[in-house]
């Protein structure tokens, strides 16, 4: 406790150094960070879960109670309105009491509504940064400072820059995710549905369905073709062929986002194309260094699939080079290679140049690649290549040009088991890179 103590001063000192920064850019005299407000479901009496707002969990692991603020100038303590209302209905947090509350001015805040009568009463050269921004006006803050766009720039762009403190938390994470993708492996070998697949990586990981940090993706056989698939199945299928888990946890508000792709059947084509894809991933990450564009390496795994497709005779004919200036691996792997990652799933800042929001898009041969930064030291990544067989894709070089160099037979025999993703957490060094996943031995 003492050296997460130590950790987190640490990492709070260099917040507020951000923040004398950011302050003194834009002439503010503080910002005023709100944790978020429930948010009630039209024509109904009841409320969805409560998402913090990231800006808010950055500064202290509070990450479950709305109506909080956090009151920071870069200088003095920061200060915190901690709700904590008397409440017979709903469960009501403590004032907080753990590693980080010595570093924090805490008060309890009874009346949600009472805030405006507790907070420093010049306002008029503060940013509220926060997801209400009628709750914001209300409180006297200038429209112009409500979540001010180069506030928001500059404090999204240094966040892809990791204190120690947050490296700890992600590892952190990374333990309980790795538990829970062991359990639903274990699942997923007994035949169960994906319905109970899920359960099991929750039951594993302490997480219920609303504290992941996102909808777990548990597919079996085809529905690993569809991307962000999240219905699960109640039953098993009849044949189970194929195993998709794209599934995270959360510590301290920061996320782990890993991807595993499993065969029923050892041996099979399939299971032979989850082991050269798994090989290409770790060679893939075993090139990252600092310096180099991200978007250097989403192309090289285009180069790597390539290989892949011709090696496993799904396209014939073509040169690798060839393949990748046509486009033909596109349909094959239609998203990014990986993400930045850390408060958020898909964190920010991962276009933006410099902290002022100078913004860099994703090439156009690529657009839903979400990261377009120079790898620097302390950024976090993901790396998550896959290869998939999802018609709508296939379906218009079925008639063009190339159409000859694509082994429709061998994609049809793949089809049924959807696809392969492979995903690991990066940490970027000065020398090379941490693969916090594979350190924990995820095969």
């Amino acid at each position: 406790m003492d050296s997460l103590s130590a950790l987190y001063q640490q990492h709070l000192s260099t917040l507020q150094t951000r923040a004398q920064q950011v302050l003194a850019r834009f002439k503010l005299d503080a910002m005023l960070i709100h944790s978020g407000e429930l948010l009630t479901v039209f024509l109904d009496d009841h409320d969805y879960p409560f998402k913090v707002n990231p800006q808010f969990k950055a500064w202290l692991p509070v990450t479950s109670v709305p109506n909080c603020w956090l009151w920071v100038d870069g200088v003095n303590k920061p200060k915190l309105w901690f709700y904590s209302p008397v409440d017979y209905w709903h469960n009501v947090e403590p004032l907080p009491q753990s590693f980080w509350t010595e570093h924090i001015d805490i008060v309890a805040l009874k009346n949600a509504d009472d805030i405006g009568q507790l907070l420093p009463q010049d306002r008029q050269n503060v940013a509220y940064i926060g997801p209400v921004a009628e709750r914001a006006a209300s409180l006297c803050i200038k429209a112009s400072a409500i979540n001010p766009q180069g506030v928001i720039d500059f404090l999204h762009y240094h966040r892809s820059y990791k204190t120690d403190y947050e490296l700890y938390c992600m590892r952190e994470a990374q333990k309980t995710a790795v538990i829970g993708h062991r359990a639903a492996k274990e699942a997923f070998l007994s035949g169960m549905s994906e319905f109970d697949i899920n359960i099991a990586y929750l039951a594993a990981t302490g997480h219920r369905d609303i504290d992941v940090p996102y909808g777990n993706i548990v597919a079996l056989n085809e529905h690993a073709a569809v991307l962000h698939y999240t219905k699960l199945d109640y039953q098993p299928p009849a044949q189970l062929r194929s195993f998709l888990l794209d599934a995270g946890t959360e510590y301290n508000g920061y996320a782990a986002d890993l991807t595993r792709s499993y065969a029923a059947e050892a041996g099979s084509d399939y299971a032979t194309l989850i082991q050269d894809m798994n090989e290409e991933e770790l060679a893939l990450i075993a090139t990252l260094k600092a310096g180099v564009r991200y978007t250097d390496y989403h192309q090289q795994m285009h180069q790597r699939l390539a290989k892949l497709l011709l090696k496993h005779q799904l396209v014939k004919g073509l040169s690798e080079e060839a393949m990748v200036a046509e486009n033909i691996t596109g349909p094959f792997m239609p998203h990014g290679v990986g993400h930045p990652l850390g408060l958020q799933v898909h964190d920010v800042a991962g276009f933006m140049q410099d902290d002022s929001g100078t913004h860099l898009a994703a090439p156009q041969q690529y657009p839903f690649l979400r990261c377009t930064r120079i790898l620097e030291p302390r950024m976090v990544v993901t790396i998550e290549p896959g290869i998939y067989f999802i018609e709508s894709l296939l379906a218009p070089w079925r008639e063009g040009k190339y159409s000859q160099h694509f082994d429709w037979s061998r994609i049809e025999a793949l089809k049924p088991y959807g696809g392969i993703r492979i995903e690991d957490n990066v940490i970027i060094r000065e020398q090379g890179v941490e693969n916090m996943t594979r350190d924990l031995k995820l095969a």
